[in-house]
């Protein structure tokens, strides 16, 4: 028997996950990320985990309310990695601002602090996360995370979208070295736009997320 709880979160329409804007233009990054890049990276690839984690929470709903077997290994999989795509590239997109109007340089106030605490440089720091984002295994992310655990800051490789995460480190900085972050303008050359990445990377963005634990 259905219950009246049951019936209402089956008629109620359900909230969905959205593609954010970018929060600069689309040729904003430019040289060191295209406008076509951008855009490809943006409305195409990111919007694919939107959709996806979308069309599995409506496959799980709709085994829910018919009461279907679902392959729920496999369905549940699929929905971590499309939900990690999202949140992951919603928290790359203001990583980066345009060279010159917030984007590169050392960074400052605390995350430099935290920062020279941890590695005892920004170039120590840089030259250690440069090698994580470069030898992260086939599509994967480098991160700059927060373990309270220990109040230190660690750097994290991400496989995909959903695996090798520390679970409840907070991710201040996060970098996409999936081909499909540079694959026009770079090529096969990831170490070119990790290179190119430290030109647009928005330290007050950083230092707010830090703020903000």
């Amino acid at each position: 028997m259905i219950t009246m709880a049951e019936q209402k979160m089956a008629t109620t329409p359900q909230k969905k996950y959205e593609l954010p804007p970018l929060p600069y233009a689309p040729d904003a990054l430019e040289p060191h990320i295209s406008k076509e890049q951008l855009s490809l990276h943006h409305d195409k690839h990111h919007q694919a985990y939107v959709t996806g984690a979308n069309a599995n929470i409506e496959k799980l709903e709709k085994a829910r309310q018919e009461g279907a077997e679902v392959d729920m290994k496999a369905l549940l999989k699929e929905l971590s990695f499309n939900i990690g795509g999202h949140v992951l590239h919603t928290l790359f997109w203001p990583t980066m601002a345009p060279a010159g109007k917030g984007g590169g340089g050392a960074p400052t106030g605390a995350i430099a602090e935290r920062i020279n605490q941890e590695w005892g440089s920004f170039d120590r720091f840089k030259a250690e996360f440069t090698k994580a984002a470069a030898s992260a295994e086939g599509s994967g992310w480098a991160a700059l995370a927060y373990d309270a655990m220990t109040d230190r800051l660690v750097i994290m490789q991400v496989e995909k979208h959903n695996t090798n995460v520390y679970p409840t480190f907070p991710l201040l900085m996060v970098l996409d070295v999936w081909e499909h972050a540079y694959y026009v303008d770079y090529k096969n050359n990831r170490a070119g736009f990790i290179d190119a990445f430290w030109n647009v990377v928005n330290w007050e963005t950083v230092n707010k997320r830090l703020a903000d634990l």
